[in-house]
């Protein structure tokens, strides 16, 4: 079993961020999950069986002004653990994709967020506890893709249908400072 939950964000305009960060957020966020990933299917395949879980975010289902980077890299990892998921249908290894919202862990605080509405506006903050509980249910389940609440379902899904200039605003009114 492996469970990829690694993540790193940031907050503010693109054109300001730091090159650094923003390599660390690739690095952490797409290669090492992409690498890890890569590294435990020869093993699993071997055995015939195997459950790996990729954590996302339910960013991955739209744009992020304001944390451009971060919001890109959980589209790749939904992308390509549906992708290896069904790859690998049949063979007795399941892919997870974990897509949370906002959670009580130190993230708002390393990505320059804790002033900001998505963690102190009207989104429900779920507990990190109640996020790996459900994801691990998810996982055990095989699972393909598991968004955690009602309100981050409701608004992941409705991304289908919101065309994208409303999403755009909607994203950076929540990524930005109170």
């Amino acid at each position: 079993m492996l469970i990829n939950n690694a993540g790193l964000g940031d907050n503010g305009p693109f054109e300001q961020a730091d090159l650094g960060r923003i390599s660390q957020m690739l690095q952490v966020n797409v290669v090492a999950l992409t690498e890890l990933t890569r590294l435990v299917l020869p093993r699993m395949r071997a055995r015939g069986r195997g459950r790996i879980m990729l954590v996302a975010s339910a960013a991955a289902f739209q744009p992020g002004p304001g944390m451009a980077v971060y919001y890109a890299t959980k589209a790749y990892v939904l992308s390509f653990g549906q992708a290896i998921a069904h790859e690998l249908s049949g063979s007795g290894i399941s892919v997870t994709t974990l897509c949370p919202g906002p959670t009580e862990t130190e993230f708002a605080q390393v990505a320059h967020m804790e002033g900001v509405a998505l963690f102190k506006g009207p989104m429900p903050i779920m507990s990190a506890a109640d996020v790996a509980h459900r994801g691990y249910q998810a996982l055990l389940r095989g699972q393909r893709v598991v968004i955690t609440g009602l309100v981050n379902s409701v608004l992941a899904l409705s991304t289908r249908f919101t065309p994208t200039s409303v999403l755009l605003f909607i994203a950076g009114r929540m990524n930005a400072s109170l």
